[in-house]
């Protein structure tokens, strides 16, 4: 028995390492990436693309996005230990020492960038590489801490997926990647301020200028409105610019719709209880999650169209 114990622990001490690690490339947050450059692949291809290099780019940007994710939590370390969504972070609970952290995060960013130019094209790694370079530096760094508007601007790098999903198959870049671009940078706001106005005492006490803790419900809302109406008008877009079909076309109108509905209904409860102090306002995380699903079904319907005669 005094045989066996040291394996299993020292088999469970690896596992927790791992998970560790994993955790450091925040896989949610990848997996929502992902769903914004696979499509894209297809509709660049106008058909089923090589699924070589499908696999190629999906791995190229997990590492990618990774590294990004990993460089972030070491830089904000101080934050995420007084904020109750990240407490649990693995830098914060000592899983991985900051210098561990760091090196991951650099290995990542350089397998990634040598990862896309061996596997796809020198746009394609360009592009991977200046998506971590803006979301480590002008969001995390510069922005985030300075402005409430930091999601805006900083959320383009969440936007660079689309112009890698395109640039791998087409070595070029095109209006149709752009407009999808623009969808994601509009999209931003809107899926990331519900969460900002659910942990607005966090941020309030981290001192992390985040519109949900710098405003009232009312004023979020609005903007959540505004910017969900700006996302939904860019996917029509896409129609007459990459010519979409049926599918895309009804998706892009029907999901739109169902996000906007949402959108409005967290704004129209907000006004209701500021104003008359009674009604519940629905939970913001409704909007956050109904966020997650438009896109998801958004993209779907991006890749399904090609594949279709109609």
């Amino acid at each position: 028995m005094s045989t066996i114990a040291p394996e299993t622990s020292t088999s469970t001490s690896l596992g927790r390492k791992i998970r560790a690690y994993v955790a450091l490339t925040k896989p949610r947050v990848l997996e929502l990436l992902l769903v914004s450059t696979v499509p894209v692949m297809f509709l660049a291809a106008d058909g089923m693309p090589n699924l070589w290099l499908v696999l190629a780019t999906v791995i190229g940007g997990s590492l990618s996005a990774g590294s990004a994710a990993a460089f972030n939590m070491y830089i904000d370390r101080d934050i995420d230990a007084h904020m109750q969504r990240t407490e649990k972070r693995p830098i914060v609970t000592g899983e991985i020492t900051p210098r561990a952290a760091l090196v991951f995060a650099w290995t990542l960013a350089i397998v990634s960038t040598v990862w896309f130019l061996l596997t796809t094209n020198l746009l394609t790694a360009g592009l991977s590489a200046t998506a971590i370079f803006f979301y480590v530096v002008i969001y995390t760094m510069i922005l985030k801490r300075r402005t409430e508007q930091n999601i805006v601007w900083g959320g383009i790098a969440g936007c660079f997926p689309v112009l890698i999903g395109w640039a791998a198959v087409a070595n070029s870049l095109d209006w149709a990647p752009f407009i999808l671009f623009a969808l994601v940078f509009l999209w931003t706001p809107p899926h990331y301020w519900p969460l900002s106005i659910k942990y607005a005492a966090d941020y309030a006490n981290t001192d992390v200028p985040m519109l949900g803790a710098t405003r009232d419900g009312v004023q979020v809302g609005l903007q959540i409105i505004l910017y969900a109406w700006a996302t939904v008008a860019c996917s029509l877009l896409l129609i007459p610019v990459a010519g979409m079909g049926l599918v895309y076309t009804v998706s892009a109108i029907v999901f739109g719709g169902w996000f906007l509905y949402e959108s409005h209904r967290l704004y129209n409860r907000t006004v209701l209880q500021a104003a008359e102090g009674r009604g519940q306002a629905p939970g913001p995380m409704r909007v956050f999650h109904a966020s997650i699903t438009y896109l998801t079904l958004v993209f779907l319907a991006v890749a399904i169209d090609p594949l279709l005669p109609f």
